[in-house]
Order: C-alpha cells, then sequence, then structure tokens
C-alpha cells in the first residue's frame, strides 16, 4: 500500500489513475498510428479526472514521453529544418502563454478545452495553401501558446505541416517532433512559473511509460487503419466528453 500511495497523487484515487494510465497508452498508440488526435484526446480524458491547476503541466509532461518515443521510432523521417523554424516561434508561444495561463480560473479553462475540442473534431483545419517551411515559426508560436491553455494544439502545426507535401511517415515524424518542441517549451514555462510536479511524478512516469507502449504498438498500425471508420468513432467519442467538460464548467458556474 506505501508503494500505491507514493505513485498515485492525493488527488487522485486508484481507479482514475489506472484509467489514465490506460488512456496514455490508447491515446498513444492513436496518434502514432494516425498522426493527430492522441494529445486531445488525452486531454479531455485528464481534464474529467484531474484537478485544472495541474491539467495542463502533467499533460505536457506526459505528451513529452509520447512524442518522445514517437519522434524515435520515426527518426529517420524527421526534416530538421522544419524543426528549426518551428522552435523559433514555439519559444515566443510559451512565454507569452505562460503569463496569461496562470490566471485562467478552473471553469474557464474546463469550458475552453471542451470547445477547443470540439472544434478540432467538427471544424474545418486552416487552409493555408502552399507554404514555405518558415511558416511552421509561425505555427510553432500558435500550437505552443495555445497549448498553455488548452494543452494539445497539435492541429495547428498538422495544418501547416500538411502543405509541405510530406509523405505520411514524414507527417507522423514532424509531428511528432514539433509537438515534442511545443511541449517542452511549455514545461520549461510552467516550472518557472512555480508548478510542483514532484506530487505527480508517479502518475507521469507510468504514463509515460504507457504512452510509450501505445506508441510501438500503434506505429505497427501505420497506415493499416480504416480512416473513415476511426474518424466517424473518434468524433462522437471526442464530442462526448467535450459536452461533459462544458458542463463541469456550467455546474461549478451555478
Amino acid at each position: 500500500m506505501d508503494f500505491l500511495t507514493t505513485i498515485i497523487p492525493e488527488q487522485l484515487g486508484f481507479l482514475a489513475t489506472c484509467v489514465l494510465v490506460i488512456a496514455s497508452f490508447f491515446t498513444s498508440a492513436l496518434t502514432a498510428a494516425v498522426g493527430l488526435g492522441g494529445g486531445i484526446a488525452l486531454i479531455a480524458v485528464m481534464a474529467t479526472l484531474m484537478p485544472t491547476s495541474a491539467l495542463v503541466p502533467v499533460h505536457g509532461v506526459v505528451q513529452i514521453g509520447s512524442n518522445g518515443g514517437r519522434a524515435l521510432v520515426q527518426l529517420k523521417h524527421v526534416d530538421w529544418l522544419i524543426v528549426a523554424w518551428f522552435t523559433a516561434g514555439a519559444i515566443f508561444g510559451a512565454g507569452l502563454g505562460g503569463a496569461i495561463a496562470v490566471e485562467l480560473p478552473a471553469a474557464a479553462l474546463r469550458a475552453g478545452i471542451g470547445v477547443f475540442v470540439l472544434w478540432v473534431v467538427w471544424g474545418r483545419a486552416p487552409k493555408f495553401g502552399k507554404v514555405q517551411k518558415r511558416a511552421m515559426a509561425a505555427a510553432g508560436f500558435a500550437s505552443t501558446f495555445l497549448s498553455m491553455f488548452f494543452g494539445a494544439a497539435g492541429p495547428i502545426g498538422g495544418a501547416v505541416l500538411s502543405t509541405l507535401g510530406l509523405t505520411r511517415h514524414g507527417f507522423v515524424a514532424n509531428q511528432a517532433v514539433t509537438a515534442l518542441v511545443m511541449h517542452v517549451f511549455k514545461i520549461i514555462a510552467f516550472g518557472a512559473l512555480g508548478f510542483a510536479f514532484a506530487p505527480w511524478a508517479g502518475l507521469i512516469l507510468l504514463m509515460i511509460f504507457s504512452g510509450f507502449l501505445g506508441t510501438l504498438a500503434g506505429s505497427k498500425l501505420l497506415g493499416k487503419m480504416n480512416e473513415a471508420t476511426f474518424k466517424t468513432g473518434f468524433k462522437w467519442v471526442m464530442t462526448a466528453l467535450a459536452l461533459n467538460l462544458l458542463w463541469q464548467a456550467g455546474r461549478s458556474l451555478m
């Protein structure tokens, strides 16, 4: 029992911890298989179970593990010029976003994540036409800035990446590395702002480990999944999670 108390945060129970570890596996597998979706799915699940003060920082560290594992698996497909431009923008996005994010009340954060999830799954991805790789600097700024509030802003970087004529493996690899950069700078910003990661270390390590296993499983499915069937199911599951977050936000205001 002493071992369990060291890995289960005080704010969570055993069941909630198990749900989050399992969710990390499946959402990492999802992203490894189709390139996007896992981060937004995980933040939606975490937002229903975790205190909002820890939500985005803990999600960011877990995503470092998930995206780092996926980047290693797909490393040979990475375009480092894309990564360099994205990093340049991410530095400024984390600095500006961090100064604002810590001031948001819990209800506003849950409502914001709920609306963001609905936009990601039902809205149309931005259309940029054919752009140059240096456009990834703007994507790095925007996605990192928004991730300080909503946890997972990968669709923004993905929308720009999709215009660069990458192969499917190239898209997944560069999406992984740019998302990794985004979360690294986000965690640096939250650490500088004083967030205490230590009480969540056990949960984070378990979620990173299960997420890496999910990455290995999802990488084997890359190119083999029926995407039409997947996208339909994914939309409805994410919609239910988003509506639950909006309901929680509304209830806390009553």
